[in-house]
């Protein structure tokens, strides 16, 4: 925690036997590869509903190895939100091909699929399907998109693990689904990242990929161009005590979550983020769009006047448009929700007397 503020932005929250894990894997010397991270590839493959899974050192190579495993590069356009954090985007890039920028939902902030058909073309290769805050994208609308044209589908399920739409857990219904366990994430081992798919093939190639492109029963001899994508078996240590208790991490995300619901839901000049009814999220972070004529200042500097009241923010993923590097067309509607959200503290242990600080401060700053 940083001790300039009261009330840090996130907290990571060790519930279980994280430390009692850690030591066995310590003790154990296999602290590379070994049992927690089989373990951890095992439990959380199962808990999803999913078939095969992959772990990786973090969400970002999680994201290049999925691109990898699908032979994405050169000549190829994979379809991307104009409003996410950066990782998928670079990625792409990272891989040679051409990232085509679609816009998203003014109210889900989720990819829209209206504007990806309007930019598939016959060199279009995938959609990067980006689950925000904890909210899920259509997938029934991508998947048919996908379907129709030939297409790969990936989510980026960094910020929703163990959210649902239509029942089913993100991160299962494209070919690839990827997380992230970095340290502000809903299951946590400060990095860390994993990939779902139902396709032997695919997930054979993953493995093989992972970790230098080496047979496993041929050690130094090399089938394919490869890197080292491996989580360490400390990091999944901590990983399966986060698992263990991943209920009560659920539970406790959520009662923060209404509490802020509770506050903020019906206030003027604040929109929450709006989640269609075939959605059960696990929020990630409580990002909200603040209507800037009902307050004293921008958005900007309603997190300023947080900070000076001890509370950390942070502000919305900067569009794709406004930034000179990725030289994306004009994405109006990624452009004005980046404007404008503002993302509140969100960990699992925050108290109702911490969010209703926040909240009433908050209230203050409108005109």
């Amino acid at each position: 925690m940083d001790t300039r503020f009261k009330i840090p932005w996130a907290k990571p929250i060790l519930y279980g036997r994280e430390k009692v894990h850690l030591v066995d894997a310590l003790e154990s010397t296999w602290i590379s590869g070994g049992y927690y991270v089989d373990k951890f590839e095992e439990e959380f493959t199962r808990v999803c509903g999913s078939k095969y899974g992959i772990t990786t050192s973090n969400g970002t190579t999680a994201l290049q190895l999925a691109i990898l495993a699908l032979g994405i590069g050169a000549g190829d356009e994979v379809i991307v939100p104009g409003f996410t954090f950066v990782a998928p985007v670079n990625m792409v890039i990272e891989a040679g091909a051409k990232p085509v920028y679609a816009d998203i939902d003014p109210l889900t902030w989720c990819i829209d699929p209206k504007s990806v058909a309007q930019r598939i073309t016959n060199k279009t290769k995938a959609i990067i399907a980006v689950h925000i805050y904890g909210n899920v994208c259509d997938m029934s609308a991508l998947a048919e998109l996908a379907k129709k044209h030939n297409l790969f589908l990936i989510e980026d399920t960094a910020e929703a693990a163990f959210s649902q739409y239509k029942g089913k857990y993100a991160g299962t219904f494209g070919d690839l689904g990827c997380f992230s366990f970095q340290a502000t994430k809903t299951l946590t081992m400060g990095e860390g990242g994993f990939v779902l798919t139902t396709n032997a093939q695919l997930y054979e190639k993953m493995k093989l990929i992972r970790d230098h492109g080496m047979r496993k029963d041929k050690r130094y001899w090399h089938d394919a161009i490869g890197y080292n994508f491996r989580l360490t078996n400390l990091q999944a240590a901590v990983g399966y005590g986060q698992l263990e208790m991943i209920d009560r991490v659920i539970e406790e995300r959520q009662r923060v979550y209404q509490l802020y619901k509770t506050h903020l839901g019906n206030e003027k000049g604040i929109i929450m983020q709006h989640f269609v009814s075939q959605v059960k999220p696990v929020v990630w972070a409580v990002a909200l769009r603040v209507d800037t004529k009902h307050f004293a200042g921008d958005r900007d500097f309603i997190m300023r006047a947080l900070l000076d009241a001890g509370v950390e923010t942070r502000p919305g993923f900067y569009s794709f448009d406004v930034m000179p590097l990725y030289k994306a067309p004009l994405l109006p509607i990624s452009s004005e929700v980046s404007a404008e959200v503002v993302s509140l503290p969100f960990f699992a242990t925050l108290s109702e007397e911490e969010v209703a600080y926040i909240c009433a401060y908050l209230k203050k700053l409108r005109k």
